[in-house]
């Protein structure tokens, strides 16, 4: 089982603890809620490992109707029927069940969600690297506060980094709007989330079928913080107590669809994405990638299926009018190049080399069609050292933290990472795309908040078009050994391979 260091959604294996994160479309006419289990139950028994799996319809409910009975016939167990976007999660122990019915009429694609059974678990424990923010700076953030300024506000140099200070002096942000946190869950108790979070369009999507059991939504003890902290960045109250958020008036929902150990499974993410657009959710953000391929290839059958669920899901939210949002990773990759080394994928058995063509195989949901794929900066503005970055993929960049000895902060702040909250009442601080993707979310929360009847088009339009131009910067040696780290390329539209339209503009958007 791999270790939580070695992914977006995970921490970045970096000595000072900088932690992460990161097809068709269909849209069946028809259904509004989906189809429960009792729709179709198994009536072939199999012995081999229990493993999860999509399958993917064409046409409309009376298509997903017949593959259903087709499904049982092949020893498959119907966990939840998304109709809407004809994409049914199953359950089934026949070790020949995505060929099998991939063979049926209707059927467009099947496969897999997981190299690992169902029932296998890691004893791995969850580190997410933070580094903890110590009484001594707290109390001295405090002392540096002006009037208006949260106690930890000083230590947050992010906001001013994208003029989010100078937006809260005209707006909080709308709560009429809300964001989804697309991620491990959040800790809705925390002083600084509470008054923001919305119970209502909060769900566990980890089996693939909502679970709206209260607290269900929730990082369980032992589990990652990261939602958590994700959530704080977008929308920590403006209370005087902590942080505060991008857009700190505005709603939060949890949708957690991360195991225990980690892993955002196909079957969950397209749970969260559907409940999303189908509770008001306005904005989503998605920092991670989608197990357990890092790279998920089109020329694979399992494969392909799994990117085809989540594109439909994708789409299905936009088409109801969410806004989805993605960290571009960590792994310092040029998205843009002829091929990459993807060394740790399948990430839940044994993963292995292989040489991939992003322009067939995808990090998703970031590389998905109109999602907005984010890279990250340090405090100087630069691409953060691990950020993934390539012409034509990185759509905006925003603050997501780097090494404080590479992008040092200008004082009162002292860590080049991102603070935001944690579980049980704290803070800590965190680097990677993960924190940069929720910065953006937070900008398009306040676009929204401004712009209430913009559609999910006219909003990214609007933060393109806003964002601060950051010119390429080229030779790029983050770390000053003498080395190029990576090559930055310049577009036509005035876009370039590291920034995409340039940094987020917090102001801008509530003008």
């Amino acid at each position: 089982m791999a270790h939580l260091g070695s992914r977006r959604g995970r921490a970045l294996a970096l000595p000072v603890g900088l932690a992460l994160t990161a097809s068709l479309g269909f849209l069946a006419p028809g259904a509004a809620s989906a189809a429960e289990l009792s729709d179709a139950p198994a009536t072939v028994a199999f012995t081999g490992p229990k493993l999860s799996y999509v399958v993917n319809v064409e046409g409309g409910r009376w298509t997903a109707a017949s593959v259903k009975k087709a499904i049982a016939a092949a020893g498959g167990e119907v966990v939840i029927s998304y109709d809407q976007i004809g994409v049914i999660v199953v359950h089934s122990q026949n070790p020949e069940f995505a060929k099998t019915i991939r063979q049926v009429p209707g059927v467009e694609s099947a496969g897999s969600t997981r190299t690992a059974p169902l029932s296998v678990q890691s004893d791995d424990s969850v580190d997410e690297g933070a580094q903890t923010l110590s009484p001594a700076e707290a109390k001295a953030a405090a002392a540096a506060a002006t009037d208006g300024q949260d106690p930890l506000e000083p230590l947050q140099w992010d906001l001013p980094a994208i003029k989010a200070d100078k937006a809260h002096e005209k707006t909080l942000g709308s709560s009429r709007v809300t964001v989804g946190i697309i991620d491990t869950g959040v800790d809705d108790t925390h002083p600084d989330l509470a008054p923001n979070f919305d119970a209502a369009a909060s769900a566990n999507c980890v089996s693939g079928k909502p679970d709206t059991t209260a607290g269900s939504w929730r990082p369980q003890p032992g589990e990652s913080d990261h939602g958590t902290h994700v959530a704080g960045t977008i929308g920590a109250a403006k209370n005087g107590i902590g942080v505060t958020g991008v857009a700190p008036g505005v709603k939060l929902a949890g949708i957690k669809v991360s195991t225990p150990d980690g892993f955002f499974y196909t079957e969950a993410v397209v749970c969260g994405f559907v409940w999303a657009a189908e509770h008001g959710v306005d904005v989503t953000n998605n920092s991670y990638y989608t197990d357990p391929w890092m790279f998920a290839c089109k020329n694979d059958e399992d494969q392909k299926a799994l990117i085809e669920a989540v594109t439909r899901a994708t789409r299905y939210a936009e088409k109801k009018g969410t806004v989805n949002v993605a960290a571009a990773g960590n792994s310092k990759f040029d998205l843009a190049a002829e091929s990459i080394l993807d060394n740790s994928s399948p990430n839940d058995t044994t993963p292995g080399d292989r040489v991939i063509n992003p322009k067939e195989c995808f990090d998703y949901p970031a590389m998905l069609p109109g999602v907005v794929t984010v890279s990250a900066t340090g405090a100087k503005g630069l691409k953060a050292s691990y950020s993934n970055y390539g012409m034509g993929v990185i759509d905006i960049a925003a603050p997501g933290g780097d090494r404080t000895e590479y992008q040092t902060p200008d004082a009162p702040a002292v860590n080049g990472r991102i603070l935001s909250t944690t579980v049980n009442g704290g803070y800590n601080y965190k680097a990677g795309t993960s924190m940069a993707s929720p910065h953006a979310a937070g900008v398009l929360a306040l676009l929204k908040s401004t712009h209430p009847y913009a559609s999910p088009a006219a909003l990214k339009a609007l933060l393109y078009a806003q964002a601060d131009e950051h010119a390429c910067t080229n030779p790029y040696d983050i770390n000053s050994d003498g080395v190029v780290d990576a090559v930055c390329q310049d577009g036509a539209d005035k876009r370039n391979g590291f920034y995409g339209a340039g940094i987020v503009d917090a102001l801008a958007a509530v003008k």
